[in-house]
């Protein structure tokens, strides 16, 4: 089994995974198909999803520059007091055992302040190693009674299996066991102790990530690996499982695959194994991945290509929080070296921290730009929807805003060619109008606007990201069809907009079903089939629809071979736009 390397910081930098690492893509300069599914919903974008962390050795953690990096980035969520300085630090004092060292200014209230005022919230990490649960429920008390505070998540620990468990020691454990067994069992007093205090928090249990150093290995005082052991003692009382994710590269290509090729295998690993031992606590479950970053290429364009594609696929796949290490980071400035025409630092942190060999403090490096990149896309509330590209050059991803506005993100990870892009869309008319787009360009120093292209056809420039904002077609009613699907089962919610027919007393929509959908039950309307074809007719309560209002109304279907979104819905007779 391979060392495990450890960042400046004290983050936990994981080691190759068992399986080989993906061979990098062949360069192509072929134009590239993309398909938007506006109806197929994969996750809402939560309100924890993007984050960061700030530790409390950041001597700017709390200068007047921090709030509104974070605000302007789009971070909603910040981790503190970050990484392994968790598990030595105590907060009512402000101070860290084992000689770590404490920035001034740094103390939580302080903290608070900050990112109250970037209008984001925290993620607490309770000091697991140095601590007791009877500390925790303090801080519990004293955040939110005392002050008000209202923090919700909380974290056990840092990435505890790092504690000498099994052989490698890089986390602070004063526990006299660190077995796996330990910590599950202490993890269900630090929940009795800090739900006493506050019972609306949530707290998160550490898990080892799947197909990483030590993940599968049994410890010497367990008998079965951390994860099993971790969530088979305290799976039923925690809220969230956390996982940490420095993927391995072997060149700037090969990391650009990774959000595809590992994310969604170890949420589906994380969430089985909830399912498997948390029982019936089990959908209440979710999962955070509260440190997230590149191991290489830190400061360049390959790091600002990967940190939106990695967040979005996170959260795709189920988690509810992703947080970059770390805002500031620092470096070692004999590892300066220069990729894809642009000099990397080596330094994890969304900007600079001023180091001598560095740009001036708060400098953005390109994963600041590329996280910025999300809101350009989408906030929260607004729903990930199916995107697929024809190209492993080119990634895609899509919302459905509030609005009924569809955004797609397209991120070009050819270093040396354009892409010209085609887009179709499903469960979506766009309007003929040039869409506004965004772009953030190879080794540019900020994101520029500018209505450009169509809605079905957009060019992204080499080692470039674009967002593409598009509205629906202007019509007399409008219908956003929204469905969730698995084995052969699809539940649908449909809104209709009354744009322009006037006062409705009394409705009627219907539609084709292009598949082999068969409608089981439903609510809100009146329905009949008969082969594809649907009609759904208001009901009692549901009957008026002003002029600029909606109705709401849904099904679940079965169907064997396809469950292709209709192409045509017709409110009273009207021909809608969908979307």
């Amino acid at each position: 089994m391979a060392a495990l390397a450890l960042a400046a910081t004290g983050a936990l930098a994981a080691v190759a995974p068992r399986a080989a690492a993906a061979a990098p893509p062949a360069v192509t300069a072929n134009p590239v198909s993309v398909s938007v599914d506006a109806a197929l919903n994969l996750a809402d974008i939560p309100a924890t999803g993007v984050g960061v962390n700030i530790p409390v050795y950041d001597a700017n953690m709390n200068s007047g520059a921090t709030s509104g990096l974070l605000s302007t980035a789009g971070i909603n969520t910040v981790r503190y007091p970050g990484g392994s300085h968790s598990d030595v630090y105590h907060w009512r004092t402000g101070t860290a055992e084992n000689g770590q060292y404490v920035a001034p200014n740094t103390g939580f209230d302080a903290f608070m302040g900050t990112v109250r005022a970037a209008g984001a919230q925290p993620i607490i990490t309770a000091n697991y190693g140095s601590g007791t649960p009877q500390e925790a429920a303090d801080w519990v008390q004293y955040a939110n009674v005392t002050k008000g505070y209202g923090i919700k998540y909380w974290e056990i620990g840092n990435e505890v299996y790092g504690n000498g468990e099994y052989g490698a020691t890089w986390e602070y454990d004063t526990h006299s066991s660190k077995s796996a067994t330990t910590y599950a069992n202490n993890v269900l007093q630090y929940v009795s102790a800090m739900k006493a205090a506050d019972p609306s928090i949530r707290i998160g249990a550490v898990l080892a990530t799947p197909g990483y150093w030590p993940d599968g290995i049994v410890g010497p005082g367990d008998t079965q690996d951390w994860n099993r052991t971790v969530l088979s003692i305290a799976g039923t009382k925690i809220d969230f499982a956390i996982v940490h994710a420095y993927p391995t590269s072997t060149s700037p290509a090969d990391l650009l695959t990774k959000p595809q090729a590992q994310n969604p295998n170890i949420a589906g690993t994380v969430r089985s194994l909830i399912n498997q031992y948390a029982g019936s606590n089990a959908p209440n479950v979710g999962i955070a991945v509260t440190e997230a970053n590149a191991q290489a290429y830190l400061d360049t364009s390959p790091n600002g290509l990967f940190a939106p594609d990695n967040y979005l696929t996170w959260l795709e796949n189920g988690a509810f929080n992703v947080d970059w290490w770390d805002l500031r980071n620092g470096t070692d400035c004999t590892k300066v070296t220069t990729v894809e025409g642009a000099t990397d630092y080596n330094d994890g942190g969304m900007v600079s921290a001023g180091a001598s060999c560095e740009p001036a403090v708060n400098t953005p490096f390109p994963a600041y730009y590329g996280i910025q990149m999300i809101s350009r896309l989408g906030t929260p509330g607004d729903t990930l929807v199916k995107a697929a590209s024809s190209s492993s050059l080119l990634t895609a991803h899509a919302v459905r805003r509030a609005d009924g506005d569809v955004d797609v993100m397209l991120i070009n990870k050819d270093p040396n060619n354009d892409a010209t892009v085609n887009l179709s869309y499903s469960g979506f008319t766009p309007s003929s109008a040039t869409p506004t787009v965004h772009s953030y360009l190879k080794n540019a120093h900020g994101i520029g606007t500018a209505r450009s292209g169509s809605p079905t056809t957009q060019t992204v420039p080499a080692y470039g990201i674009t967002v593409v904002q598009m509205h629906p077609v202007d019509a007399p009613c409008r219908v956003v069809y929204a469905k969730s699907q698995w084995s052969g089962v699809t539940v649908a919610n449909l809104t209709v907009v009354n744009n322009g027919l006037g006062q409705v007393n009394g409705w009627s929509l219907g539609f084709t079903f292009p598949g082999d959908d068969g409608i089981t039950n439903t609510w809100n309307a009146s329905v009949s089939q008969s082969g594809p074809n649907v009609t759904a007719r208001n009901v009692s309560y549901n009957a008026s629809v002003p002029q600029g209002g909606s109705v709401q109304w849904g099904f679940r279907a079965t169907w064997s071979s396809s469950d292709a979104n209709p192409s045509a819905f017709r409110f009273n007779g009207a021909s809608c736009a969908i979307g």
